[in-house]
């Protein structure tokens, strides 16, 4: 019967030659801690640290990675424990998967999910129809015991740092007692005020209202909803936040005129706001969170260039994050000029773009990032996060912003288990990528292992560090 492994070469390059030096490479990058500063970890997790119920609801359910592909094949998301008449049985829901594993053949998330089965889990099962019950039990055995805990897990991973996705409405309960808990772990929260800005979603009324109340700024004005999100980034720094983060479909960061703003606002407030206003709005907000950022020194996420939630109708029954949510054409030079003639370069002001639209990497953000001293090119997200993606990020960007001007990995993921893998993969790939120039004379061998450290290690620590606030932009 074949066996699941994995490789010590997986991901390296196949060149004899090349693939030595990526060893080498490798090698001293390898067992670095986990810098993780951007992903959707729920901090409850740590906070309560109880056992993890079942390999279903670890490993599939809340992983839209996987059950999109799944679902692509005509499987219910019910059969994967989606939705409100999901299936509740996790056996099930774990044949379910397994009866389809050859689906995620030349994914990303096959290697991901291998790494974690073998040397998370110590598994060496190939998952299959025959196989599923025997996998699941094994599985299940390992998460009953201590070690299988989730801090004990994230000690094992050498996460030195963890942030979170949040609200401005949540009330950070879980990082009070993760800190009040003596448990040396670092989890952070990150800043994400989407649901406030979009000014057309169902739900902004509520959400500001309730903005209002956690607060305790009226936002019955626009100026009052302005200081009520100030207050709250001053919650989340209290509680270690470093950055923001901000999903919008459009990197638009126009500046609309403070009355004409004053007016939007309140128009939205009294349920008369077009979808054109919204728009504005969600781009003048953007601004606007730059100057707030150079106040307080958050370091400023942009994942632009997604159309959320593609099915309204799997969005009604299923809900947001269910793999859905599907990329559009991107735009940054004309779209980020507004931000950057203002900001880009305050000494106070640090912002990492991402994109899911490869078109743009040479044409638009490797050179944005290698004139504007604030901007950094985040890691290849989502769709991209896979070995080729991560290939062509380094080849396209590299030659005009250089190494020094990215941001470091990050694992972007809800599914705790899979972070080791996700920033080993990264790693392999850099290993590779600067083997390449090795072996083309570019580089010394020196110089490249330097420079992956630097990036799985070093320059994601110094990005994310909330700069000195207060200078003037120039």
């Amino acid at each position: 019967m074949p066996q699941l492994h994995l490789d010590p070469d997986r991901a390296l390059p196949p060149d004899p030659t090349t693939r030595e030096l990526a060893r080498t490479v490798y090698a001293a990058t390898r067992s670095l801690p986990l810098v993780c500063m951007h992903g959707h970890v729920d901090a409850a997790l740590l906070a309560d640290d109880t056992p993890f119920g079942d390999p279903a609801s670890l490993l599939i359910t809340p992983d839209h990675y996987v059950t999109r592909l799944v679902h692509a094949a005509g499987v219910p998301l019910e059969a994967l424990g989606v939705g409100p008449s999901a299936s509740t049985d996790p056996r099930a829901i774990w044949r379910t998967f397994c009866a389809n594993w050859r689906l995620f053949r030349g994914t990303p998330s096959r290697y991901w999910l291998t790494h974690e089965l073998v040397e998370v889990f110590g598994v060496s099962i190939v998952p299959s129809a025959a196989t599923a019950d025997a996998l699941y039990d094994a599985l299940s055995s390992r998460l009953a015991s201590a070690e299988f805990r989730p801090r004990a897990l994230f000690a094992r991973f050498g996460i030195e740092v963890l942030a979170t996705t949040d609200s401005p409405l949540d009330d950070l309960d879980a990082h009070a007692r993760l800190a009040a808990s003596g448990w040396d772990g670092r989890v952070i929260p990150t800043f994400r005020p989407d649901a406030l800005v979009h000014l057309d979603r169902p739900s902004w009324t509520a959400d500001v209202a309730a903005l209002a109340k956690r607060a305790d700024v009226p936002t019955d004005d626009y100026d009052g909803y302005l200081a009520a999100l100030r207050a709250r980034r001053q919650a989340f720094i209290a509680a270690g936040a470093l950055a923001t983060d901000h999903g919008h479909e459009s990197a638009d960061t126009t500046p609309l005129a403070p009355a004409d703003a004053r007016r939007i606002y309140a128009a939205a407030l009294a349920g008369r706001v077009t979808p054109s206003e919204a728009r504005a709005f969600a781009g003048h907000m953007l601004h606007q969170m730059a100057a707030m950022s150079c106040e307080d020194g958050l370091v400023m996420q942009l994942h632009p260039g997604v159309l959320r939630d593609h099915s309204t109708a799997a969005f009604e029954l299923y809900g947001p994050d269910r793999g859905f949510d599907i990329p559009v054409a991107a735009e940054f030079t004309r779209s980020l000029r507004p931000l950057l003639q203002s900001f880009g370069r305050h000494p106070a002001l640090r912002l990492i773009l991402f994109t899911v639209d490869e078109t743009v990497y040479s044409r638009e953000l490797a050179p944005l990032a290698g004139v504007y001293p604030a901007v950094r090119l985040g890691a290849p997200w989502w769709f991209l996060d896979s070995p080729e993606g991560l290939r062509r990020f380094r080849a396209s960007v590299t030659e005009t912003a250089g190494f020094y001007n990215t941001a470091g990995f990050v694992d972007d993921t809800r599914a705790f288990a899979s972070i080791p893998a996700r920033h080993d993969l990264a790693r392999r790939i850099d290993a590779g990528y600067l083997a390449s120039l090795v072996a083309q004379h570019h580089l010394d061998l020196d110089e490249a292992i330097e420079t992956a450290v630097d990036l799985a290690y070093t320059i994601p620590k110094e990005v994310y560090t909330r700069p000195a606030t207060g200078a003037t932009s120039g």
